[in-house]
Order: structure tokens, then sequence, then C-alpha cells
């Protein structure tokens, strides 16, 4: 089945209807998340925190219909997901604390390293400088262990109103699905078109006015597939010395989020792991957009760098890392811009 839009249909379909079942199966388990339980939560009424519930079902369901499509590293990706799930319902019923959740992240890489689903692109430049081959494999590693964890943490964390992760999962997937397609990467084009219909499913259901949120069980698990995805695109077809800017570039306005909000919370003395009102949606909030026009402002950005980071395989090798460099400098200055500006919570 070389046509990703069957799988899309019959997921978006599949997670769509599993939108009330997740809900009631949540209040019944008091998975809920309780309006003034933290400061930084604003919303007026209990809401079912049923997104990572609806994940896993669907990709349970999904996973029985189109068995054949299992390749053996969309399993570990998968079995790695189902452990960031498990700790992070576990996070929604008990409210665990960071050096958990953290110790499920690490559970989740090992698995991924263990059979080799991780970062490769440094070999090609360790065997030109002449390094030890452990030196290599440490990198590797190393790099596997902060893009996962990383991105997990910063989907985690951008999750501060209605739609906006399940709305970058709708973009970033779409992405995936037709970069992957493109570098003929056809079983994992395909699970991108799976995870892209959960999104258009998820983004169905917690839009704005949510019906349900995420939880940590959904906004990581799909900070971790998302992670995943990007980490196994290898676009043979395209230039290697420039294509792996892409998941990054993919993936940017949750970097340029959660960069933003440690580097503000550490430069005013405060806690990274405290809840507060200071991430960039909340800023936008704070000159004057509508929560609506935020979120959208968010989805925009994300879907130009997006379309800016498919340019860049056409490009030249270095005229690629030019523009990608450029981006970044153009992403650092709005950040020094934006930490200087009032939050919601000062």
């Amino acid at each position: 089945m070389n046509n990703p839009f069957f799988p899309f249909v019959l997921t978006v379909l599949i997670s769509i209807s599993l939108g009330y079942p997740g809900m009631f199966f949540a209040r019944r388990f008091n998975l809920m998340d309780i309006p003034g339980s933290a400061s930084h939560k604003v919303h007026a009424h209990p809401t079912p925190l049923s997104g990572g519930l609806l994940i896993a079902s669907t990709f349970v369901i999904t996973a029985i219909i189109f068995h054949s499509w299992l390749s053996r590293d969309i399993l570990v990706v998968l079995t790695g997901a189902a452990i960031i799930f498990v700790f992070g319902l576990w996070d929604d019923m008990m409210g665990l604390g960071a050096t958990p959740k953290l110790i499920g992240q690490f559970l989740a890489v090992a698995v991924l390293i263990f059979f080799r689903v991780q970062v490769n692109f440094i070999g090609t430049l360790a065997f030109a400088a002449n390094f030890p081959l452990w030196v290599t494999h440490f990198l590797n590693i190393s790099i596997t262990l902060f893009w996962v964890i990383g991105i997990t943490n910063a989907v985690n964390l951008i999750d501060s109103m209605d739609g906006i992760v399940t709305g970058l999962s709708v973009i970033a997937s779409v992405c995936f699905m037709v970069a992957t397609k493109l570098s003929h990467q056809d079983s994992l084009a395909f699970w991108a078109a799976v995870f892209l219909g959960i999104s258009v499913g998820l983004y169905f259901w917690n839009r704005m006015p949510a019906k349900f949120f995420l939880g940590d069980s959904g906004s990581q698990t799909i900070g971790f597939l998302l992670a995943s995805f990007g980490m196994m695109y290898n676009p043979r077809n395209f230039h290697p010395e420039s294509s792996w800017v892409v998941p990054i570039m993919l993936l940017s306005v949750p970097i340029f989020d959660t960069t933003l909000v440690v580097v503000s919370r550490l430069r005013r003395g405060q806690s990274v792991k405290s809840g507060r009102r200071d991430h960039t949606y909340h800023r936008l909030v704070a000159f004057g957009f509508s929560p609506k026009r935020a979120v959208l402002i968010t989805h925009l950005t994300a879907f130009i760098i997006s379309c800016l980071a498919f340019l860049t395989l056409y490009l030249p090798p270095l005229i690629a890392l030019i523009f990608f460099f450029a981006i970044m400098l153009c992403g650092i200055i709005s950040l020094l811009w934006l930490e200087k500006k009032p939050t919601l919570d000062d």
C-alpha cells in the first residue's frame, strides 16, 4: 500500500470515534485536570485527560489492522512510546515529580539505542576526523538521548493552551509523511500518515474550547514519536551534509519555546520545572492577541518554517546550512526580544 491516504482516513475516523469512550474512561478513573490545581491552570471546569488514551488505543487498533507494515524499527519506536505513555499516565493519575518522568524517558530511549534506532550521522564525520570507534558510538548515543528527551519535554512544555500541541503535531506529521515519502522510506511514511490521522483526531477534540486535554501521557507520547520519526528520517536521495537540519526545523517551534522558558526562568531565578504562564503563547496574549490568534500565530510560524525546511532539501549543502543558521539567528534575536517582554505572571 504505497498510497498513505487510506490509513490516514481510517485513522482519523478511529481516533475521532474513540473520543467519547476516552473521556468516559478518564472520568471513570478520575483522570481529570482540576481548575486551580496549579497557578498556571486557568480552565473553568474539570476536564478529562484523555489524549494519551486516544493515542495508545488508536495505535493498537491500527497496528492490528496494518500489522504487515510493522517493521522492526517501527515496533521498537512503538515500544518506547508505550513506556512514555505508561509513565505519563502514571503522572496524570498520581502527579509524579520530574525524576520519575525522566527515568521513564531514559528507559524509552534506552530501548531505541539497544535496538540501534538512533542517530548515526556522526559516523561519517568521525571517520573523516579519524576518531576512535568508541568516540563515534558515544557521540551518537549522546545526541540520541539529548534529541529524544529534549523534544519529548519540549512538546510537553509547550502544551499550554487548547490545540497548540495537536496543531503542531498535525503540521509536523504532514511534513514527515511527505519528507519520508520523497526519500522512499515507505514504512516510515505509512506510519507518519497513521500518526497524522491520530493528530487530526486529537485536534478535533482538543481544539479550542477543548473537550479533553492531552495530559502528560498525550503530550509526551506525541513528543517522543515526533522525535523518533525525525531521527529515523534518512533521505539518501538528498544531500546528507544538510538534510539533517530538516527535523530540527520541523520541530523548531517547541524547541524555541522551551529555550525561551528555560532562559527566562533561569535569568529570573525561578525553577525551570515550575508551571508558569511565560511560554510563547502567553507572551503573545500579553501583547494583546486573543487566545485563538495566539494559537494561530504559533501554528502559522511552524508551517512557514516547515515549508522552508523543504526548501533546504533542494539547495546546495553550503547554501542550505547558511540558510539554516540564518533562521537560527532570527530565532535567537526573537528569543532575546521576547524574553525581555512581560508575561501573564508579571
